[in-house]
């Protein structure tokens, strides 16, 4: 007999779905890329059901479903908290009331009913058991149990759960032992938000475009956050300055006295980026990599594994995972590509298996070389979304009349290639959409990283977003140290390492803030950062076949086996789903092609009433 899981993450932000059967993982997928409502924290209700076709079940035919965390104690928190502050955040604290009391204390019957829904809505419709798990305990299931190891120290560092802000894990087999944790409100994470919120950008959002923005700057303000904003002791555990900060009470990240410790109210997210910005950016970030690095130090004293997992969202700060990989005492890294809360659907229900049913658990055999180590994982190159064959992408295709044309699959790498090496911006569409914030070459937008103009082109006229937002390159995973400094597999774009010494190109070193900007410091001008980094993507045969193909096919026409891979969407909008949201954000930007399967758009040849219909699509959601 088998088991089926199905694990649900929702109501704070990134909700998804992901099923399990025999502790294998079927299908995940975040609700946003079928609402197309960017970090949708509703009930998943379109990701469970494309996860159900695709166990080819009904949720009466689950075992158990399982929430990833537990409501009662994220109330207790908000209770205590307030109990201990008050007066002070009593507006907060009334405004929170109605809706913890409809809703959320009472979450059991919230997801009873939603699921009842999804089944005709009939009360006396028998579910399966319903289970929660910890947040954390979440987080570390993901982290873990889907990694190719079968002993790891596991660390999960984020804003917040119930109580627990960072906590760490011994990974045995198939349990997870805890072995410490930090509590609200001492939170690294919330930390990095409130420099994100008074940088002008939005916190759950914007911390990818403070890392980017870190290198614009100088670390000018370490030494005031250290003294100030947060006391480290000698394990790496860390204490809040609280009086600094408004999230345990208001409504605000940060208060009049961290506003008058920086010289001024935050940035209004319409005005222009500043080097106090820049500088703000590069200082958090040199103060969260030194945290980061003193916890792992201390933890493998702990945990003196070969291995260490990481989930939760500061584990999708690359930069600090770079570190830890580089001078971090443990042998091998391995971060979960859905290290957010959407990654806690799938944590939670290979907790269950493993936790509530005593599930078994296989991990390859330990390999000798690191370059493969991490193409063995579960998480099957986490291309574990929705798929579409020819059919229906040519129905999406004709439904608007636009012009196509259907090429070989044999000559489709070679001809995308061509039209690489020309110039143009292309949309590849391919496979299984992919799991977790990263485009991993199914839903991507591809480019020639030796072009001197990509970077502006892809940021300015096909993405719409900030000039200053690197981009990552994808790099054929057998000759990935013949770019950058960098031996590893990185196959979900978690890691930054530098571009190599020889490829580098001589830069005025003067220049400071956005003015680094202009000049091209590599071979590969439109994936270097201005700190000479990356953040690398390794793609494997095996894992991404048609990807491989197409860097494979570049390579053979180029001499380069390296390109431009960031996700198909444009500011504002969650990486595209189906073929009708890769042919809308095709006509409203000025990509070029658009590859979907073997079947090619060019947009010089589409009708130009249905490009102006895609654009008025766009504005309206701006």
């Amino acid at each position: 007999m088998t088991s089926k899981i199905l694990g649900i993450s929702a109501y704070y932000h990134d909700s998804a779905a992901a099923v399990i059967e025999d502790g294998k993982i079927i299908a995940a997928a975040q609700e946003e890329r079928f609402t197309r409502v960017k970090h949708d924290p509703r009930f998943p209700a379109s990701a469970i059901e494309f996860c159900l076709t695709q166990l080819d079940c009904s949720i009466t035919d689950l075992d158990a479903i399982i929430f990833y965390d537990k409501p009662l104690l994220k109330f207790e928190r908000l209770l205590e908290t307030y109990l201990a502050n008050a007066p002070k955040g009593l507006r907060s604290f009334i405004r929170a009331m109605p809706i913890w009391l409809k809703e959320k204390l009472y979450l059991k019957s919230v997801l009873r009913r939603e699921l009842r829904l999804l089944v005709g809505g009939d009360k006396k419709t028998k579910l399966p058991q319903l289970l929660f798990s910890e947040h954390h305990l979440s987080h570390a299931g993901s982290a873990f149990f889907p990694s190719p190891y079968k002993d790891a120290a596991v660390l999960c560092l984020d804003g917040v759960g119930e109580w627990a802000t960072s906590s760490a894990w011994h990974g045995i087999d198939n349990k997870l032992t805890p072995i410490w944790e930090i509590q609200f409100p001492h939170s690294l994470g919330l930390l990095y938000s409130a420099i994100t919120y008074y940088c002008g950008f939005k916190v759950n959002s914007g911390e990818y475009k403070l890392m980017g923005l870190a290198p614009y700057g100088e670390p000018k303000y370490v030494d005031l956050i250290f003294d100030k904003l947060i006391t480290v002791h000698d394990d790496g555990s860390f204490d809040l300055d609280m009086s600094y900060f408004n999230f345990a009470i208001g409504d605000t990240m940060t208060n009049n006295k961290f506003n008058q410790l920086f010289g001024g109210k935050p940035r209004n997210d319409e005005s222009d980026v500043s080097q106090k910005e820049m500088d703000l950016a590069r200082s958090i970030q040199v103060v969260t990599e030194e945290i980061v690095l003193k916890i792992v130090h201390h933890l493998h004293k702990q945990v003196p594994s070969v291995n260490l997992c990481l989930a939760g969202g500061v584990a999708l700060n690359c930069v600090a995972n770079g570190r830890i990989l580089r001078e971090g005492p443990y042998k091998n890294v391995w971060v979960q590509p859905a290290a957010g809360d959407a990654g806690g659907s799938l944590g939670a229900a290979l907790v269950a298996w493993h936790h509530y049913f005593d599930g078994k658990r296989e991990v390859c055999p330990e390999y000798q070389t690191p370059v493969a180590m991490l193409n063995h994982d579960a998480m099957q190159g986490s291309y574990l979304g929705n798929v579409f064959n020819n059919e229906q992408i040519i129905s999406a295709v004709n439904l608007q009349q636009l012009n196509f044309t259907v090429i070989e699959e044999e000559v489709l790498y070679v001809k995308t290639a061509e039209l690489i090496e020309q110039g143009n911006v292309i949309g590849w569409f391919q496979g299984k959409m992919e799991f977790g914030p990263r485009a991993l070459g199914n839903r991507s937008i591809i480019g020639d990283p030796r072009n001197t103009t990509m970077q502006a082109t892809m940021n300015l006229k096909i993405k719409y977003r900030e000039s200053f937002r690197p981009f990552a390159p994808a790099v054929l995973l057998e000759d990935v140290a013949d770019y950058f400094e960098h031996t590893r597999s990185s196959p979900y774009m978690l890691m930054v390492a530098d571009v190599k010494p020889e490829l580098r190109l001589t830069t005025d070193e003067q220049r400071f803030g956005i003015d680094k900007l202009n000049q091209h410091r590599s071979t590969l001008p439109a994936i270097t950062h201005v700190d000479y980094s990356a953040r690398i993507q390794t793609v494997d045969k095996t894992t991404n076949p048609h990807f491989h193909k197409l860097l494979t096919s570049f390579k053979q026409l180029t001499g380069c086996s390296v390109l431009i891979n960031t996700s198909f969407n444009v500011r504002g909008e969650p990486p595209v789903c189906t073929p009708e949201d890769a042919i809308r954000c095709f006509l409203a930007t000025e990509m070029d092609y658009l590859v979907m399967n073997n079947i090619i758009l060019k947009r010089s040849d589409q009708p130009q009433d249905a490009i102006e219909k895609a654009k008025a699509v766009e504005f309206a959601k701006d």
